[in-house]
């Protein structure tokens, strides 16, 4: 390597190795797009979620979460049995993180809100120290010039709430509600991008039917339960945020992956209609004045005991975008798994190279978030698109003050070719957002799996951003 061909620095909390040319450097061509290709009014953002990063668990009157409670109280189900108590520490390091964000030439940090920092047990008096922490960190955006985008909920639900049944009791809408109703007051005259929910099929599903993140059960009618009350917090969550921040540009975001059947067997394609029903149908369409997608699946019809009168108006809400996340394609077949009768075919079983599946298992699909993105615009009723998380984890080569992580350079450019061919074929698509800022907390899965941008000694706390980061610095910069 010619160590010539760049400029090198760095501060205590930096750690970074800045240079002129790094897709030179990394022996890799330049894509065939450019920034200015997306448009002046095209949104570029990094995204991260309070649990996964923030730290200080118990510090400052805050109260403990769904995941303080799984990590502490059923540490099996995290990988290493470790949890998010320290992880990244950006809650004593937000001034000098937020900085990082202005270097890689982004000009949106989007970040969750910890419920239980404002209400430590969920509802009754907010934590004033929690409030002013979110004050601090939307002024470091403001005077750095990065546009602030909360997310009201990222899966950090109170447990003294889910000790009363949670996303499973018809309450939550009323807590949720309070929690909304608090923070639009507090942060709206300073922040102006908001979202209501992360992922919801992903809390309800992995937490209440696949017992994989917190809150850990394996209880398919609170699965139920726990959709129906979400799609109505989905809505109304809107509704509140219309309310106290009338020019507010709001949204919500949905995980979302192209499906297909295994082969062409008929029972195959009916478990990828199942499939697709619960990865990308479950949430929107009753958003969008639909209903549940309930055609051919006979567990979801489920739902319909659990509605009110009024509730399917209650559903609906007209977002000013749709947040899409997406990160590889599922292949999915008939499977005795009761309830859903499907299950996945994983990317390595499927013999894709071992270089073509992430860290987290998941196959390397660019297309795939070309073919979701036509797949949603087929409603006539979505509004515009932002892209609110993409990334992938792999493991990435520690050189001094430098890391290589060419595999996720590759990522990001194979994607953000896909996502320019949708938009130049009409998709409302006006921004994206790389998942992930900094390396973090990844739920079940511990700190092995690495998404950021930048790279986090998790001993010493030291930051160093990543050949991808510089990578974006530079694309960015053009």
């Amino acid at each position: 390597m010619n160590r010539r061909k760049f400029i090198q620095f760095s501060t205590t909390t930096l750690g970074a190795s800045l240079f002129l040319n790094p897709l030179e450097i990394l022996g890799m061509k330049e894509p065939n797009f450019t920034k200015a290709d997306f448009g002046p009014d095209f949104k570029w953002g990094v995204a991260t979620a309070a649990y996964q990063i923030e730290g200080a668990w118990d510090e400052d009157g805050k109260g403990p979460s769904v995941w303080d409670h799984m990590t502490h109280h059923k540490p099996h189900k995290i990988k290493g049995k470790e949890n998010g108590d320290v992880s990244c520490d950006f809650y004593h390091r937000y001034q000098e993180d937020i900085p990082l964000i202005k270097t890689m030439n982004f000009d949106v940090f989007r970040f969750s809100i910890a419920w239980t920092r404002i209400f430590p047990k969920g509802t009754g008096t907010p934590n004033q120290k929690g409030v002013d922490f979110y004050h601090r960190v939307i002024d470091r955006c403001l005077e750095l010039g990065i546009e602030p985008w909360i997310t009201i909920y990222h899966w950090d639900l109170p447990q003294a709430l889910e000790d009363k049944g949670g996303w499973a009791n018809r309450e939550i809408i009323q807590w949720f509600s309070e929690f909304a109703d608090f923070i639009t007051k507090e942060y709206g005259a300073k922040v102006k991008n908001w979202m209501v929910l992360n992922e919801p099929m992903a809390f309800t599903a992995v937490g209440y039917f696949a017992g994989v993140h917190a809150p850990g059960y394996i209880a398919p009618q609170k699965f139920l339960k726990a959709v129906h009350h979400t799609t109505i917090v989905q809505a109304e969550g809107g509704r509140i945020i219309r309310k106290n921040v009338p020019d507010a540009n709001i949204g919500t975001t949905l995980s979302c992956s192209p499906v297909r059947a295994k082969g062409n067997k008929k029972a195959h394609e009916k478990a990828a209609h199942r499939a697709n029903i619960l990865l990308n149908r479950l949430f929107i369409e009753p958003l969008l004045g639909m209903g549940y997608p309930t055609d051919g699946f006979q567990f979801i019809k489920g739902i319909q005991k659990y509605i009110k009168e009024g509730d399917m108006d209650l559903v609906q809400f007209d977002f000013d975008f749709i947040g899409l996340q997406n990160y590889t394609q599922m292949v999915v077949k008939k499977y005795i798994l009761p309830y859903v009768w499907l299950l996945e075919e994983k990317a390595e079983k499927r013999k894709v190279p071992a270089n073509q599946i992430t860290e987290m298992g998941w196959e390397v699909y660019p297309e795939g978030i070309y073919k979701i993105l036509k797949q949603f615009s087929a409603y006539k009723k979505l509004p515009p698109i932002i892209i609110t998380e993409n990334g992938a984890a792999f493991k990435d080569t520690v050189e001094g003050n430098r890391v290589h992580d060419v595999q996720r350079v590759e990522f990001y450019q194979n994607y953000l070719q896909n996502v320019l061919k949708a938009k130049q074929e009409g998709i409302d698509i006006r921004g994206y957002f790389a998942w992930t800022f900094m390396d973090n907390f990844e739920w079940a899965e511990g700190y092995a799996p690495r998404f950021g941008l930048v790279h986090v000694d998790y001993q010493t706390q030291k930051r160093t951003i990543k050949d991808s980061g510089l990578w974006f610095k530079e694309f960015l910069a053009k």
